[in-house]
């Protein structure tokens, strides 16, 4: 069985009750400077898309930010990006052709661990220039990320939920990105004190996380995920567990609902239900689906 999973299911139960909770965008307000200072640029660079730089940027920006891809995987974004662009019509004016993704999306497909290092080990069997590229891609992100991304506290409220919650749940990191970034980030801010345990892209998708971390140790009504991307609900709802939303652009409005309602309501067992899905409409509703060039 990979290694990553049995990692999962050593995360050490102490409590009845456990809190997923992501980082870039629902902890940390790190989002936007990421994807626009980092993720854009380096997109624009090493695929050669300075002639239709512009659009890019719109697209990059709707995927990872304001749409309801929000969140998700840097590989599935750069798919995603693609796709939008190769379907524009005013992008193929430009003279654009996007190139063949086809081997990054079989590799996608395929693979669970949607990170560096399976995507070196990806590369050195297979030879495949696109996903050769795509690694090189990936790593100046990382690069880019960890010279610029500095000194970002956790959002408003943040602080005090963890410690509301330490000594009634167990706490795991959930996220897509890299360990490391993540490690360092919670690190930097004294908040890694309130996890037992930080996962990011190289264990695995967020729903294998909550998967073989809680899934069937904890009861379904004791586990909760809390995120601020579409990715997030559906990571908690394909384990049967509850999703608290951090409204992008609502963020220290969102945390501090949670630390004075919604986590008194969840322990109390009063969270399911009503309750949750008001809080879920809420958090669609400043996600469209539809991208603002197509209305």
């Amino acid at each position: 069985m990979a290694d990553h999973i049995e990692q999962l299911k050593a995360f050490p139960k102490s409590k009845d009750f456990f809190i997923g909770i992501d980082s870039d965008g629902c902890a940390f307000d790190t989002m936007e400077v990421k994807h626009k200072a980092c993720f854009y640029p380096m997109t624009v660079q090493h695929w050669n898309l300075a002639g239709i730089a512009k659009y890019v940027r719109d697209v990059w920006d709707f995927v990872n930010l304001y749409g309801q891809n929000r969140g998700c995987n840097r590989f599935l974004a750069l798919l995603a990006t693609f796709d939008y662009l190769d379907n524009w019509q005013e992008v193929g004016e430009c003279g654009y052709t996007g190139p063949d993704v086809s081997s990054l999306r079989e590799w996608t497909r395929e693979e669970t661990k949607l990170g560096n290092p399976a995507l070196e080990a990806k590369v050195a069997e297979s030879g495949d220039e696109v996903l050769a590229q795509t690694l090189r891609w990936s790593t100046a992100i990382n690069e880019q990320v960890a010279n610029i991304v500095h000194d970002v506290p956790p959002y408003p409220h943040v602080r005090e939920s963890l410690e509301k919650i330490r000594d009634a749940a167990d706490v795991m990191v959930v996220s897509a990105t890299p360990n490391e970034a993540l490690r360092r980030e919670w690190e930097e801010h004294d908040i890694a004190q309130y996890a037992q345990m930080i996962c990011g892209q190289e264990m695995g998708k967020k729903a294998e996380h909550l998967e073989h971390a809680a899934a069937g140790r904890y009861d379904a009504e004791k586990i909760l995920m809390i995120g601020d991307a579409p990715g997030d609900m559906k990571a908690a709802k394909a384990n049967s567990a509850l999703f608290y939303p951090i409204n992008p652009g609502d963020e220290a409005a969102s945390w501090k609902r949670f630390h004075d309602e919604a986590v008194d309501k969840f322990f109390a067992g009063r969270y399911a239900g009503e309750y949750e899905q008001k809080l879920i409409d809420e958090f669609l509703a400043h996600l469209p689906e539809i991208p603002p060039w197509k209305k």
